[in-house]
């Protein structure tokens, strides 16, 4: 049976341009540090691979920082600023984030606020459709004294719902808050640009575009504050010890040069997109899309047919040949309640029915077709066992 993969938003297959080079990396001998020929040449592959990712977002390459993947950079943003604010004599106060942030953001901000005295952790609230509440958000900012640290993400991870970033920056902005985005989803699928929208910090992750696990970024303002947070040498400009992973990031630069080159190619994929919601929608007339009322990411959809549980959905469609994940994480083999959904107000049965269909860069016009097919047979079996 051939199988077909829809859970690009977890981890998506690694681009041709990829592997070349982290293969071709793989044969070299060099540590970047070293100041001889093979460590020159180790320090070439990484700072190749730092224009190519500071390229893809609109950002120097001297704001690169390699790191072991998004949830590093997620915590290296917020301890790293909150501990050099504070070293700086410009202490932040507050650390706002909104109900819909991943997971790493979730829990780094908890341990912040649980080891830093003084700092308070504020949720902002999002929209039934997803969007993070602007008003809010000012409010927030408003009240208390001292500096505040916003993260919020470009895009959810589950439903897809780009966030009104340029909002969050202006309104930030306006109370001399630093700004973090998570852009992990959005890179490679969507135009950013981080010099442009004004950005502090932004985190990005290889493996959700094509480029291999184990290897992320954080992009850093020059001149915004940061402490590191592994110590040791001086790698990374001092700002994130240990030897790099030049394979990986090799691997990482080439992804993000070759997803900048396809970026037109989503155009088409968010036709797909649209083509397939309509489909399972004709099929499933109480199917609910979330987020689809706003703008959302070119590959993710976030869909619930209430008479089938997300967990079901998910091992039905696996026996059929596709890997779709549901709309929360799986821990142990259970589907938790989605964190996401619930701060947007859906009613808990209909959130247990949620999964992710996330395309990806190979994805093919037939897959989807196929996929439908296969969950339009699931749906219409689960509808005619309640009806018996």
């Amino acid at each position: 049976m051939t199988r077909i993969y829809l859970d690009h938003n977890a981890t998506s297959t690694l681009r041709p341009e990829a592997r070349a080079a982290l293969l071709s990396a793989l044969d070299e001998t060099g540590n970047a540090s070293s100041v001889h020929a093979e460590g020159r040449r180790a320090r070439s592959r990484i700072e190749t691979a730092r224009g190519q990712v500071a390229s893809l977002v609109g950002a120097s390459p001297g704001e690169v920082i390699f790191t072991s993947g998004g949830s590093e950079a997620n915590a290296l943003a917020l301890k790293g600023t909150i501990q050099a604010a504070a070293a700086a004599g410009e202490r932040i106060t507050r650390l706002i984030i909104s109900a819909i942030e991943h997971d790493s953001i979730r829990d780094n901000a908890a341990q912040c606020e649980e080891t830093i005295p003084g700092l308070r952790v504020l949720t902002c609230p999002v929209t039934p459709q997803g969007i993070v509440d602007i008003v809010a958000l000012k409010t927030m900012l408003r009240e208390g004294k001292g500096r505040a640290l916003v993260s919020i993400m470009s895009a959810n991870n589950e439903t897809g719902v780009v966030q009104p970033l340029a909002d969050v920056i202006a309104v930030a902005k306006a109370h001399n808050a630093l700004v973090h985005t998570d852009a992990v989803q959005v890179a490679g699928k969507r135009q950013t640009n981080f010099a442009a929208l004004g950005l502090d910090y932004m985190t990005l992750s290889a493996h959700k575009f094509g480029g291999p696990a184990g290897t992320g970024a954080l992009i850093v303002r020059d001149g915004a504050p940061l402490a590191r947070q592994i110590a040791g040498g001086a790698q990374e400009l001092g700002r994130r010890a240990g030897t790099e992973n030049m394979a990986a990031i090799a691997g990482f630069g080439a992804a993000a040069q070759a997803a900048a080159q396809d970026m037109s190619s989503w155009e088409t994929r968010t036709a797909w997109r649209q083509a397939l919601e309509r489909a399972l929608v004709a099929e499933c007339r109480d199917a609910v899309i979330f987020g689809s009322n706003e703008s959302r990411l070119p590959n993710t959809i976030c869909i619930a047919a209430p008479s089938v549980p997300a967990e079901n959905m998910v091992i039905a469609l696996d026996l059929d040949g596709f890997a779709v994940s549901a709309g929360a994480a799986c821990s142990s083999g259970k589907v938790a309640q989605s964190h996401v959904l619930t701060a947007m107000g859906v009613e808990p049965h209909l959130a247990q029915s949620a999964i992710r269909v996330s395309i990806g860069w190979n994805s093919t016009e037939q897959e989807l077709t196929a996929f439908a097919e296969a969950w339009t047979r699931i749906v219409k079996r689960a509808q005619a066992r309640v009806a018996a």
